[in-house]
């Protein structure tokens, strides 16, 4: 069955006649099942552009449709309604309503990125089922996901002080996300490491977390790259109808 024909036979867009007799033959049943008609009021013909216009989305218009990415998907595998092919069509069709059907399961790409390596024409559709999920929370269809929360705080914290600096990142990801500072298998992990390493790691350790030390010469390196990062949202707020929302 073509892939456009998938939303018409939902069972709300079929109706089936119990009892029905046409020219004298007896079509009771599945026999008499009819597709209603239809009209599209939702199409979004900028859906496309709007998510070429985020990271990873670039490429989505090389796509013809082969079913490489589904078929060679993980999370396919697991769950069939996860379908990388039918998303980007819908995507290019301006189907925004259908898409939003599976809003809640298009972040669960787990970016094993089998789809990458089977597509033929260079989409990237780990990229763009990335920067899907990026333009639903956008588009306040979904919440931000933990994932984005994460990458927020891990963006934030190399613009500050150039170094990555993991416990002061996991202490910001916990506190946005409402878990304790210091749930169990974090207390577990320091008390493994206060056991094995050398006192003078632990201290220095403990001293970067107070003091969070700067990359030397930083200051006009982190503003350079800041007000990139800041015209780049902008542009995608542009992008996606968005002006004056540019921080994500």
């Amino acid at each position: 069955m073509p892939i456009h024909e998938k939303t018409l036979i939902r069972p709300e867009n079929l109706v089936t006649n119990d009892e029905l007799v046409i020219d004298g033959v007896d079509v009771s049943g599945h026999w008499s099942t009819f597709i209603k008609p239809r009209t599209i009021t939702d199409y979004n013909e900028a859906m496309q552009e709007e998510i070429a216009a985020l990271p990873g989305g670039e490429n989505i218009h090389r796509c013809w449709q082969c079913g490489s990415c589904t078929n060679s998907c993980t999370m396919n595998a697991v769950n069939p309604e996860f379908n990388p092919r039918y998303w980007i069509y819908l995507i290019r069709q301006g189907l925004e309503e259908e898409l939003l059907r599976d809003k809640d399961i298009i972040w669960q790409c787990v970016s094993c990125n089998k789809c990458t390596y089977a597509c033929p024409r260079d989409v990237v559709p780990e990229a763009v089922m990335k920067a899907t999920a990026h333009w639903l929370e956008l588009k306040g269809h979904t919440s931000e996901s933990p994932s984005s929360v994460f990458d927020r705080g891990f963006t934030d914290n190399v613009l500050k002080s150039g170094k990555i600096e993991e416990g002061h990142v996991l202490r910001i990801f916990f506190w946005r996300t409402g878990q304790p500072l210091a749930p169990p298998w974090l207390r577990d992990l320091i008390a493994g490491l206060v056991k094995k390493f050398p006192v003078f790691y632990l201290f220095n350790l403990l001293k970067t977390a107070v003091f969070r030390p700067k990359t030397r010469g930083w200051g006009k390196t982190g503003v350079a790259i800041e007000d990139y990062v800041r015209e780049r949202h902008a542009e995608q707020a542009q992008a996606l109808g968005l002006s004056g929302k540019g921080g994500h």
